[in-house]
């Protein structure tokens, strides 16, 4: 094991920091910083740790991070205090490259969330979460989304981020209309022109895309206008709305259990 690093000036620290808040310094470096025990493990499933920072209580505490196979790097609970972006240091942080979906996945994922314009991390997250609960093949992030490496979306997803094929798209029309062309059935969650999610059915035999639009703008006319149709989730007259996370999350409940890519339920 190295040496511990007791500054909280260190050079490595910093680069940390800068992977922790920066979206551009974790392209460019390849690199997702990942914080707290649990989610770091179960981040090492999916990816590979290249450096993992811990205080040796942390790691006296949690033996099975010493089974990865990373550069394990001792710190200070102060530079522990610096590295965390939460109030109470849970003393881990990991350093894992950042996985590459294949773009191909788009052509034959069955079951797809797409995501336009949902700025709150926790919100993406949460949906993340979600269609991998749900047995969704794959997620589609449009322009204005928050970054799905980031460490609160990460936490939200609890490590689903890294499970499930995440892509990205500068045009989410346009990738709609292209799978609408092989036949997957678009669902827009949106007011405008909307029919009951109960009149929708249930037999897309050509698969199925859940399109979420942000909580307070909802999705843009274009990318409605690419789906297939519009669909409102029937409430009472008790509350107004629910947020992104909720009515997607609801959503994907109804829709699970269609047969995924690989002809599973």
């Amino acid at each position: 094991m190295l040496s511990p690093i007791s500054s909280r000036d260190n050079d490595k620290i910093k680069q940390a920091c800068r992977l922790r808040d920066n979206e551009s310094t974790r392209r460019q470096a390849g690199l997702f910083f990942a914080e707290g025990p649990k989610l770091c493990l179960e981040a090492a499933k999916s990816c590979r740790c290249a450096t993992l920072y811990a205080t040796r209580r942390a790691l006296d505490h949690t033996p099975e991070l010493g089974a990865l196979d990373a550069v394990t790097v001792p710190v200070s609970d102060p530079v522990a205090d610096k590295l965390s972006s939460t109030k109470n240091s849970q003393g881990v942080y990991g350093l894992f490259v950042l996985p590459v979906p294949d773009p191909a996945t788009l052509g034959t994922a069955r079951r797809i969330l797409a995501l336009e314009r949902v700025q709150d991390p926790g919100n993406v997250g949460t949906l993340i979460r979600s269609a991998a609960a749900f047995g969704f093949d794959a997620v589609l992030l449009g322009p204005g989304c928050a970054a799905p490496y980031a460490p609160r979306t990460l936490r939200a997803s609890m490590g689903a981020a890294v499970r499930m094929p995440v892509l990205e798209t500068d045009d989410l029309p346009a990738a709609l209309t292209e799978l609408r062309g092989r036949k997957v059935t678009c669902l827009a969650a949106a007011l405008r022109h909307a029919v009951s999610l109960d009149a929708v059915g249930r037999s897309f035999p050509q698969g199925l895309c859940v399109v979420i639009g942000s909580e307070g703008q909802g999705l843009t006319d274009a990318a409605i206008d690419a789906c297939d149709r519009a669909v409102r989730i029937p409430m009472t007259d008790l509350a107004e709305s629910l947020n992104a996370a909720v009515a997607g999350s609801v959503l994907l409940w109804h829709f699970r259990g269609l047969p995924a890519a690989d002809g599973t339920v």
